[in-house]
């Protein structure tokens, strides 16, 4: 088991060859190393990112199969059955870190903003459900200067959204407060830039 540190550095090594163009990852999915995983797997972090085809965990990082416990959602929001896969991960494998992963321009963000300044023209409820997770992250920032300005006010909204889900995940699961109480677990935010390749770990 790898400290929540060593897992953010492994992580941190990762995305610095993926970003510089040097991937290991078809040396980490051969075909023995798949025959080894069938029987069980020991992810060494968790990573609750956003759905977007731009932004695999795995490849961004450079990790091989069974190296990191990702759950996928649309503007990375958290809702309960997200908070139940990371609570499912942290107690079943030992991951000492889960990653919040937002990541610029992303879609579920703008789609808020969109709903949030054409009212009248509300997506269809299944949207609105992810919509309305991301709302306070956007609704905050759109009461300051940078609602005249949509590319900054997109920026900051990514960021915010997910502190959102760093604070929710902290705080919202009687499991994952415990295991951060006992020292067990570190949960962070970070964002994805699909321009550079580089992921940003923010410290909060």
């Amino acid at each position: 088991m790898l400290t929540a540190q060593e897992a953010l550095d492994r992580l941190k090594q990762g995305n610095q060859r993926f970003a510089n163009g040097k991937s290991s990852i078809p040396d980490l999915i051969s075909k023995e190393h798949r025959s080894q995983l069938a029987a069980d797997q020991n992810p060494f972090a968790i990573v609750l990112g956003c759905s977007d085809s731009r932004v695999p965990a795995e490849i961004i990082f450079d990790q091989g199969l069974g190296d990191l416990f990702v759950i996928r959602v649309a503007g990375n929001i958290v809702a309960p059955s997200q908070v139940g896969s990371v609570e499912f991960a942290a107690e079943r494998y030992d991951c000492a870190v889960v990653v919040v992963l937002g990541h610029s321009h992303c879609g579920a963000v703008k789609a808020t903003i969109d709903t949030l300044r054409n009212p009248d023209q509300p997506p269809s409820n299944n949207l609105m459900s992810i919509v309305n997770r991301v709302r306070p992250s956007v609704e905050i920032l759109m009461q300051t200067e940078l609602k005249d300005d949509l590319p900054k006010l997109c920026e900051h909204a990514v960021r915010s959204n997910v502190f959102a889900s760093v604070n929710q995940l902290r705080h919202g699961s009687s499991v994952l407060e415990h295991l951060i109480e006992q020292g067990k677990l570190k949960i962070v935010g970070a964002e994805y830039s699909l321009e550079t390749g580089e992921v940003t770990f923010f410290d909060f």
